[in-house]
């Protein structure tokens, strides 16, 4: 062989030593999904994390080309599933739909099996639904400041309800005791429709809650929705002040959805999930069937999905803390 042969030859071994590690990864963008997907949902069917998922499945199922199992892991303040996920192979067949509880439980469960904050990759998020203060019809409160006034003069005569320790509107509650001064003892209940069902009866004096879930009750006239979390009026109750509006900028719940995947989802895989789920987002019919669920669309990048939920950890991490929340 002549040296310019020799050096050709050298060239080309080199050339296809550096492409060749590109090869799996590009292959691995092209081939996947190349089978069904499998997105656990860490509540029992018909909820409203369950109904969001499907909605959006239903869709993203066309996009990627390939079926999505919608598989329900109930359990544990959602621990079951999200444990299922945590230790799933990160290979993109498997996926969570992550909500509140994912950035609460950390600080809520000692011994998890599994760290919230570093066992799952960021997807892409869902949307969310600002939380309401509701009180009963008869309430003589005709507005939240009334309500927060009050109850710092009687400190021993309110209560609150929730659907348990831990539980969204629990949190956001003794947000709002943080941030006001507002003081009132927490009642938790085994579940939303039973502490609704007090509400209505007078039986405790408010709540921090999900506008879809008493929106009928507003309208029939059994409950006064008195400020919605956050700084955006929501279109169910457009003329709900907000509590930013009101004085408190940084008082803000939410419910909110998204997915995410095992650690070390290749960023193929993400990209890839990412893109068709903002696609999905985008539609109209979509964003219309998730509105008539309270569901507002906030569809963005994994990265911002990530940097939402490590936000929302330490938020509410610290809300727990300052309240010596535990959960049951």
């Amino acid at each position: 062989m002549s040296p310019i042969t020799r050096r050709r030859a050298a060239t080309l071994i080199a050339v296809a030593t550096i492409a060749g590690p590109a090869l799996p990864l590009t292959a691995l963008a092209q081939a996947y999904p190349s089978r069904p997907i499998t997105v656990v949902v860490p509540y029992a069917p018909a909820g409203g994390v369950d109904i969001v998922t499907r909605v959006v499945t239903q869709e993203l199922a066309t996009g990627l080309g390939q079926s999505i199992v919608v598989d329900n892991k109930p359990g544990a303040s959602t621990n079951i599933g999200m444990a299922a996920v945590a230790k799933a192979a990160p290979d993109g067949y498997t996926l969570l739909t992550a909500s509140p509880s994912l950035a609460s439980n950390g600080a809520l469960f000692k011994n998890l099996g599994f760290d919230p904050a570093a066992d799952f990759t960021a997807v892409g998020k869902i949307g969310y639904a600002p939380l309401v203060v509701v009180v009963p019809a008869a309430s003589k409160f005709q507005s939240f400041k009334e309500l927060v006034a009050y109850s710092k003069q009687h400190p021993d005569e309110l209560s609150y309800g929730s659907a348990g320790n831990g539980s969204s509107g629990h949190l956001a509650s003794e947000l709002m005791k943080q941030e006001t001064g507002a003081k009132a003892i927490h009642v938790p209940y085994k579940g939303g429709s039973p502490a609704i069902t007090d509400l209505i009866g007078g039986r405790i004096s408010f709540m921090s809650i999900n506008p879809l879930e008493v929106l009928a009750h507003i309208q029939g006239g059994k409950l006064r929705a008195l400020a919605v979390y956050g700084s955006k009026p929501i279109d169910t109750l457009p003329d709900l002040p907000t509590t930013a509006s009101l004085g408190w900028p940084s008082l803000d719940a939410t419910v909110w959805w998204g997915l995410v995947g095992p650690k070390g989802l290749a960023p193929e895989v993400v990209a890839r999930l990412n893109a068709e789920l903002q696609k999905t987002l985008a539609r109209k019919d979509v964003q219309e069937r998730l509105a008539a669920r309270g569901a507002i669309v906030d569809a963005g990048s994994a990265a911002a999905f990530d940097a939402f939920n490590r936000a929302e950890i330490t938020k509410w991490t610290k809300v727990i803390k300052d309240a010596g929340i535990q959960a049951d």
